[in-house]
C-alpha cells in the first residue's frame, strides 16, 4: 500500500488502513459514504471536487450561526476524514493530476454515469495500466457494462429509485396503503456498504497477486439484496409478497405495539421469549393456549396475540414498558432523535461526535463510527474539508514544483 506525503503517528491513534490512499471521485450520498467508511478506518481519502464543490456542498442544512456557509450538515457527515482538492476535470492538466494521482492510489472511487470516466481517459483500464494494483470502485443506478449490461444502464438513478425498483418499497407501508420510502437513504447507504466490502475483499486478492480489480454495486442490486426474503417467498411459494405494516409475515409476536405515550418494538417468536412475555404481561395461561402454542399458531392468530399486548402496553408510558420488559424479551423504545441525544448507550459507544463546523464557534454532531475494535484502534475525527482545501498539499505530495502548480491554477485546471 502506498502511504506517500503521510505524517507518522502512534499506532494507537491509526485506523486498521492507515497507509491506505484512495482517490475518491464522488459525490452526492452514495460514493462518499464508499469513502467515508475507508476513511473512518484510517485510509487516507483525498476528495475531488469539481470548481462548484460536491452537488451536497449548498444543500445544508446550515447552523443558523453559519454566515460562512462552506458546506452544511449532509456534506459535513459524509465527508468527515477526507482531504480536499479542487480539479476542473475538463481540462488537460487536471486529467493528468488524476492520472498521477491514481498511479500512487491502492484504490479510486467514482460514481458517475457509466462511460464518463472512460470518456475522459480516466476508465479503469487505462488507470490499471500505470497501476496495476490499482482497485477501481464503482456504484450506479445499475451497473457498469463490464460486469453486466443492465438495459437501464443510462438511466440516472437516486435512492428513491432503487428502493422503488428494488422492491423495498412494495414491502413497505400498511397493507391498505401506497407503496412507502422507507425513511433512511438506503438506496444509497447500502450498496455504498456493500461497495466497502468488495473494495477491501478486493485489495486483499491484490495483496497475494499485484493485481487489482474493477469492483462495480449497483443500486438496484443492493436493494434487491436486501429484499431477499420477498425472492424467496415467491420461488418457493409462489407468493407476491405485500405491505404488512409493522407486521411479519413469518413470526409473532414481531413489530411495533401502541404505548400511552408512544410505541414500542417487541419481537417475542421463539417458546421462551413467548412464555416470558405471556408472563409479564399477566397471561401466563396464553403461553399453553394451544392455538398460540407455536410461532405458526400467533402467526394465524396475531390480532389475539396484538389485542393481549397492547392491553398492557397502552395501559403504561414508554418508560415503564422498557423498564418491565427490556430484560426480558427483545424490546424497544421507538426512539425520537432527542432520545437518541439522551441515550447513554450512544454516548458510551461513541456514536454522536462533534466535529468542527467552519463558521460555527461550536462543533456540531454527526454521526459516529458504528465500527469499533478491541484495540481501540482509530484515528482521531476530523471535519470535511473546505473546497480545495489541500490542493496545494497533495500536489506537493506528487512532487509537482511550485511553478507547475501555479501554472495549473492559472489554466483552471486546479484551485
Amino acid at each position: 500500500m502506498s502511504g506517500k506525503g503521510r505524517h507518522s503517528t502512534p499506532s494507537h491513534s491509526r485506523g486498521p488502513l492507515h497507509g491506505l490512499r484512495v482517490l475518491d471521485l464522488t459525490r452526492a450520498l452514495a460514493g462518499p459514504f464508499v469513502t467515508m467508511l475507508l476513511a473512518d478506518l484510517g485510509a487516507d481519502v483525498v476528495k475531488i471536487e469539481p470548481p462548484q464543490g460536491d452537488i451536497t456542498r449548498p444543500q445544508g442544512p446550515f447552523h443558523p450561526d453559519d454566515g460562512l456557509r462552506a458546506y452544511g450538515g449532509y456534506f459535513a457527515s459524509v465527508n468527515r476524514n477526507k482531504r480536499g482538492v479542487m480539479l476542473d476535470l475538463k481540462t488537460d492538466g487536471a486529467r493528468e493530476v488524476v492520472r498521477d494521482l491514481a498511479r500512487s492510489s491502492d484504490v479510486l472511487v467514482e460514481n458517475f454515469r457509466a462511460g464518463v470516466m472512460d470518456q475522459l481517459g480516466l476508465g479503469y483500464e487505462r488507470l490499471a495500466e500505470d497501476n496495476p494494483r490499482l482497485v477501481y470502485a464503482a456504484v450506479r443506478g445499475f451497473g457498469d457494462p463490464r460486469t453486466g449490461a443492465s438495459p437501464y444502464l443510462q438511466r440516472p438513478a437516486y435512492d428513491v429509485v432503487a428502493q422503488a425498483m428494488g422492491g423495498l418499497m412494495q414491502i413497505t407501508g400498511e397493507p391498505d396503503g401506497p407503496p412507502t420510502k422507507v425513511g433512511p437513504g438506503v438506496g444509497d447507504i447500502l450498496p455504498a456498504a456493500l461497495c466497502a466490502v468488495g473494495i477491501l475483499s478486493a485489495l486483499h486478492r491484490a495483496g497475494a497477486t499485484g493485481v487489482g480489480d474493477f469492483v462495480d454495486v449497483a443500486m438496484y442490486d443492493a436493494v434487491l439484496a436486501l429484499c431477499e426474503r420477498m425472492i424467496y417467498q415467491h420461488s418457493y411459494l409462489g407468493d407476491s409478497p405485500g405491505r404488512e405494516g409493522n407486521e411479519h409475515p413469518l413470526f409473532c409476536p414481531f413489530g411495533l405495539y401502541r404505548a400511552s405515550d408512544g410505541w414500542v418494538a417487541i419481537a417475542a417468536p421463539g417458546e421462551r421469549h413467548w412464555r416470558l412475555l405471556c408472563a409479564a404481561v399477566g397471561h401466563r395461561d396464553l403461553a399453553d393456549d394451544p392455538r398460540l402454542v407455536t410461532n405458526a399458531g400467533r402467526v394465524a392468530h396475531r390480532e389475539l396475540v396484538r389485542e393481549v399486548i397492547e392491553a398492557w402496553t397502552s395501559a403504561r408510558g414508554v418508560a415503564e414498558v422498557e423498564a418491565e420488559l427490556a430484560a426480558k424479551v427483545p424490546l424497544a423504545p421507538v426512539n425520537t432523535v432527542e432520545r437518541i441525544f439522551a441515550d447513554p448507550h450512544v454516548r458510551a459507544r461513541e456514536m454522536l461526535v462533534a466535529l468542527e463546523q467552519p463558521g460555527v464557534a461550536e462543533p456540531l454532531a454527526v454521526a459516529g463510527r458504528p465500527i469499533k475494535f478491541g484495540t481501540g484502534a482509530g484515528s482521531p475525527m476530523r471535519r470535511a474539508p473546505l473546497l480545495g482545501e489541500h490542493t496545494d498539499a497533495v500536489l506537493a505530495e506528487l512532487g509537482y514544483p511550485d511553478d507547475r502548480v501555479s501554472a495549473l491554477r492559472t489554466a483552471g485546471a486546479v484551485g
